[in-house]
């Protein structure tokens, strides 16, 4: 009943709010695991997920981190964020644009940043939208941390996703790109980037 109703809360946003809810479904276990795999495991860290969802991705760092590790979720659906309270109440949620990172982040006493997991729609925001995120990304990732990202393959060859790979290019130093992974629905990939 609970899956049920998550996918439903997250269907009901994503028709509500296309701009800012764009996936078509909830990551699936083995993207979220992937995603998750850039994160310390060993050590404590500060984690930030922007655009968490459903929280399946939460839940897959939960597995992975450490407990002296710091998760902060970022979401901006006030859907979602009740969704997330009520199913993963361990969760630090802040509700907030990921365009206010850095604020948003120094608002709970944050300065900098390990892992920068996303769910965003970057294909949905414009130009700007999306060079003005990667800003506040950088701002507060540590030298050698990573932010992680996904795309669908099947997008992979329109100009929005080629121009969003440009931008990675721009803004890291190393741009690794995983496998598909054919489990999930759609199949996924994910962009591994780091600034050494």
């Amino acid at each position: 009943m609970t899956a049920a109703r998550d996918l439903l809360t997250f269907v009901s946003s994503a028709v509500r709010s296309p701009g800012v809810i764009g996936a078509v479904a909830p990551s699936g276990r083995a993207l979220s695991d992937l995603l998750a795999s850039v994160a310390p495991a060993d050590r404590a860290s500060t984690v930030v997920e922007l655009g968490p969802g459903t929280g399946v991705v939460s839940e897959a760092l939960r597995r992975r981190l450490p407990p002296e590790a710091r998760h902060v979720a970022v979401e901006l659906d006030r859907s979602m964020i009740s969704l997330l309270h009520r199913n993963l109440p361990w969760l630090e949620v802040i509700e907030g644009d990921a365009k206010h990172l850095q604020k948003l982040l120094a608002d709970v006493g944050i300065t900098a940043v390990d892992t920068i997991v996303s769910g965003l729609p970057w294909t949905l925001f414009s130009r700007d939208a999306q060079r003005g995120i990667m800003e506040q990304v950088n701002r507060v990732l540590v030298p050698g941390g990573v932010f992680t990202t996904f795309a669908y393959a099947h997008v992979m060859n329109l100009p929005t996703q080629r121009r969003f790979r440009e931008l990675l290019q721009e803004s890291f130093d190393e741009v690794s790109v995983t496998p598909i992974v054919w489990r999930n629905v759609p199949p996924a990939l994910a962009y591994q980037c780091r600034n050494v």
